[in-house]
């Protein structure tokens, strides 16, 4: 992203106006929700998905009353958690009944209270790749009077190896990659009194989280291409091979897998009965590079223009929102309204202010908002403790997110 320009399809008048006017009571800077986008966005992804239920991503979302907004439509389906501490607090205040912690967990204080707690024991599974974990969960466990079974998951590598392994494509998370490593590790769980074995997941990172048409790299973008067809070729055979392999040992209710930007590859899986997805509900920028979908941006957040240092440049505090993922200009948030904004790429999105460069800067003065999106969905709501949610050209609520709850996950 050279000089972090915003992303394709910019925005008309009409869109910065309503939003201008629904929050003329805030003071900038503050966070959004553009409800009818967020709705849109969620009944394409339960399209996409073709039947198979959404198991939405709280990461990708941090706000108990949006995670609750998506879970009360048709084709959404549990939680995908991102630690156990967020799990049983979800699990305390009725968010959900059926939660899948995405991660493997070594929070032994956690884990003895998932087994002292039967009620959440039945809602919320976690994570496991390797005996260490079914080890660790045992000890955690071991002095809980009664415990009630805890409910695990077996994770799998899914990365794509190519050149006989020397190049892969994909996150480095689990070492489950054979069918017979995961039947081995299925015996092991079912093995143990106090394991329940429920399902397998297999995320496909290579192909779920990074775009196949990026701006202005074209030849970049058939490579992508070219790597997410063979990978998806090569998974698919193999998910199914683990699937059955580890269905010989033990039922399972769920097999997960996918993300936002694989949805309707992975659901055509027979293997696949669910879909992990969430940041395609907000549709953070890094999302546009797809071309098998389109979403609308659902959730911004608004700066104050502070300065106008000369022509053509304008400043607004704050800014400096930095996605997690390597160093790299796709990790800032870009400018989106009004159009015709970019960062500077000498300073980027700064700590305490951050100035914009373009032709619509003259058009803006003191005071003035300027209307942002984050790289990423989440974790913008790290920086805010409430969103705004706007329906029309009206803010109908203010809901918390984590954050204005008192909680930090991660």
């Amino acid at each position: 992203m050279s000089g972090t320009s915003p992303p394709p399809g910019c925005p008309g008048p009409d869109e910065l106006q309503r939003y201008n006017a629904a929050t003329a009571h805030l003071e900038a800077p503050f966070a959004v929700v553009d409800l009818a986008a967020f709705r849109a966005n969620a009944a394409d992804m339960a399209r996409r998905a073709a039947g198979k239920p959404i198991r939405v991503a709280s990461k990708s979302v941090r706000c108990r009353a949006l995670l609750e907004q998506a879970l009360a439509r048709d084709g959404f389906r549990g939680i995908l958690a991102f630690s156990l501490p967020e799990a049983l607090w979800l699990a305390d205040r009725g968010s959900a009944d059926d939660i899948l912690v995405a991660y493997p967990t070594a929070d032994t204080a956690a884990l003895a209270r998932l087994a002292s707690y039967p009620a959440a024991a039945r809602a919320i599974t976690v994570m496991v790749d390797s005996r260490d974990h079914l080890d660790l969960i045992e000890k955690a466990t071991a002095a809980v009077p009664s415990p009630s079974p805890v409910r695990v998951c077996i994770d799998l590598d899914t990365g794509y190896l190519a050149l006989g392994g020397l190049l892969r494509a994909g996150a480095r998370r689990s070492p489950v990659r054979t069918p017979e490593q995961a039947a081995a590790l299925a015996r092991d769980v079912t093995g143990r009194p106090g394991l329940r074995l429920t399902g397998l997941m297999a995320y496909e990172a290579q192909i779920a989280g990074v775009g196949d048409q990026p701006p202005g790299r074209p030849w970049y973008g058939r490579a992508v291409r070219l790597m997410q067809n063979r990978s998806a070729a090569e998974l698919a055979q193999r998910r199914a091979a683990i699937t059955g392999a580890v269905r010989a040992v033990t039922p399972l209710s769920f097999v997960n897998g996918g993300g936002t930007g694989s949805i309707e590859r992975t659901a055509a899986e027979p293997a696949v009965t669910e879909i992990g997805a969430g940041s395609g509900l907000y549709q953070p920028w890094l999302f546009d590079s797809y071309r098998a979908f389109s979403g609308r941006p659902a959730a911004l957040f608004a700066l104050p223009v502070v300065r106008r240092p000369g022509p053509g440049v304008v400043t607004v505090a704050g800014g400096g929102y930095v996605a997690s993922g390597p160093a790299h200009p796709s990790r800032l948030p870009v400018p989106h309204l009004p159009a015709g904004l970019r960062l500077d790429r000498q300073e980027g999105a700064g700590e305490v202010q951050t100035p914009l460069l373009g032709r619509a800067a003259d058009g803006l003065r003191i005071g003035d908002r300027v209307w942002f999106r984050h790289a990423k969905a989440g974790e913008l709501c790290e920086r805010f403790a409430e969103l705004h949610l706007i329906d029309g050209a009206t803010v109908t609520a203010t809901v918390p997110t984590y954050r204005g709850e008192g909680q930090a996950f991660g």
